[in-house]
């Protein structure tokens, strides 16, 4: 019992063990990345949405976007950059736990599914900046509405279910698979009743409106999340291996393998769980979905959340049956060793070195393969983790001595580069830009460019670099990241200054060139 402001609060044991949870889920968010570390690639590119607030971007919804604002607001620090992942993994902690509570689980069934979700892949999506947290998050929350639906029969949980869907479009597209696998499910279940209730259509009206903005904004800007996507296949998804995709689907909760086979058989056999036996029709049917357009094999984690809620309620009823109460233990430590070595090799706790030296265990997993499909020294997202500061010190270093700064461009190859230096830079108002990604709608030619300093990738041809010589002056190598480590190693910064010609009719004509070759199928 607690007093707070001459108010009582009762904590009870559960609560006080679900706080435990959530303060282990966050100290292990962060003793998990070594110091050495600098921000993801993609996280740039995230937190400087914050600076063009939109009901869309070329790379993800408008979500991502509210949550980098509010880092902002409270200082862009590292410290909140990682909060907020952390946050959406342990408000998908208190879900599951909410869900068992549905299911009718007790503590044991509760301590399994959350120290489940706890040590599981999860916690690996949850240290990057990423709308993949927030992803995870609203699928299982609608899963949580609609079995409180089924549990309660009040249908006002199908608009909580509208409500979370409109949201989890907002964050991930991805969430329209979740769609795709449950209402099938639920048409060959008896179940289908569903589709009477007014409040199901109530519900999908609430979803539109939530997503409306964002898909009124795809239309204006020609659906740009589209040409995407099929840049995406044409490049990442074409190397991606069926049969890699289901092994992944092993090693993501591999300490708890136990508790999703459980939740198979409850849903086939044990008969409290037959009015939610579509839930299992559901996982099969998105799964094959994803299977069929060769998704990346994370894709698919929002669905395994609600099974560990299912699998611990069956697993708990069968072990009180049991007369040798040590096998309550036994699986809870079964779960814990499990994802020791899950825990040594998907986190970014040692430094690059280290991961040289023991780089054999990576690539037995095939976790040294990157979505260019080939075999690299690093997993990608360590490698995507190295060399960002280095490269805005460097850049910092080109443009302090430059004496016209509002009329010098700093264009880079690619996003992570950009978004890199402007989240590191010493100079606020650098305003790096790429012709990649979102920051090709960003890049503002209202004054005359002077100057350029051009950051360049090390696999890129020279043939660029010769054709500006021509309308500068003079062209300097400024500096290169030497971190052997860093996927970026190599990327080369030149300085151009004193321009010859027009240089904002050349960057505005490659803008239109890009945004043209974007749009041809």
């Amino acid at each position: 019992m607690i007093y707070f402001m001459n108010r009582r609060f009762v904590l009870s044991n559960k609560n006080i063990i679900l706080l435990c949870f959530i303060i282990a889920k966050f100290v292990l968010q962060y003793l998990l990345i070594n110091p050495v570390y600098d921000l993801q690639r993609d996280e740039y590119l995230h937190l400087d949405q914050a600076n063009h607030l939109a009901w869309g971007y070329i790379s993800v919804p408008p979500f991502t976007s509210w949550i980098s604002y509010i880092i902002r607001i409270l200082g862009n620090g590292y410290f909140w950059v990682k909060f907020f992942p952390a946050l959406f993994g342990a408000l998908t902690i208190v879900v599951v736990w909410k869900t068992i509570e549905a299911l009718k689980g007790n503590l044991f069934a509760l301590v399994l599914g959350s120290l489940a979700i706890l040590l599981s892949v999860v916690l690996r999506i949850n240290i990057l900046y990423q709308p993949n947290s927030f992803d995870i998050f609203f699928w299982m929350l609608v899963y949580f509405t609609v079995i409180k639906y089924i549990d309660t029969n009040n249908s006002r949980w199908l608009l909580a279910a509208g409500a979370a869907f409109g949201f989890g479009f907002l964050s991930k597209y991805n969430i329209v698979f979740l769609a795709l696998g449950l209402v099938p499910a639920i048409l060959l279940s008896r179940q289908r009743k569903i589709f009477n209730e007014k409040n199901l259509y109530i519900g999908a009206a609430i979803a539109l409106v939530i997503m409306l903005p964002n898909i009124v904004w795809q239309f204006k800007n020609d659906f740009p999340t589209l040409t995407q996507l099929q840049e995406l296949s044409r490049t990442q998804l074409v190397n991606v291996n069926r049969s890699d995709f289901v092994k992944e689907q092993f090693i993501f909760f591999a300490g708890s393998l136990i508790i999703i086979l459980g939740a198979f058989i409850s849903l086939l056999f044990y008969s409290p769980f037959r009015k939610y036996r579509f839930f299992l029709w559901t996982y099969f049917i998105t799964l094959f979905i994803f299977i069929f357009f060769k998704a990346k094999a994370y894709y698919a984690i929002g669905l395994y959340p609600v099974l560990l809620a299912f699998g611990s309620v069956y697993l708990e009823k069968i072990l009180e049956n049991q007369r040798r109460k040590f096998w309550k233990p036994v699986l809870i430590m079964a779960i814990v060793l499990g994802s020791v070595p899950l825990i040594l090799i998907a986190f970014p706790f040692q430094s690059p070195a280290k991961i040289q030296e023991v780089s054999q265990r990576y690539r037995k997993l095939g976790l040294l393969r990157w979505e260019d499909g080939k075999e690299h020294n690093m997993p990608q997202d360590f490698a995507d983790m190295l060399g960002w500061s280095e490269l805005a010190r460097k850049t910092d270093a080109a443009y302090a001595p430059i004496n016209n700064k509002d009329n010098t461009l700093v264009i880079c190859d690619n996003y992570g580069q950009a978004g890199a230096i402007n989240y590191y830079s010493g100079y606020k108002n650098i305003n790096a830009v790429s012709l990649n990604a979102d920051y090709i709608n960003w890049i503002s030619l209202d004054k005359k460019i002077v100057n350029m300093i051009l950051v360049r990738e090390a696999n890129d041809s020279d043939e660029i670099v010769e054709a500006l010589k021509g309308f500068f002056t003079q062209c300097t190598i400024a500096g290169k990241i030497e971190n052997e480590y860093a996927r970026e190693m190599g990327t080369t910064i030149y300085l151009f200054t004193g321009a010859k010609t027009d240089i904002n009719k050349i960057i505005s004509q490659k803008i239109n060139e890009r945004k043209a070759a974007a749009k041809t199928p």
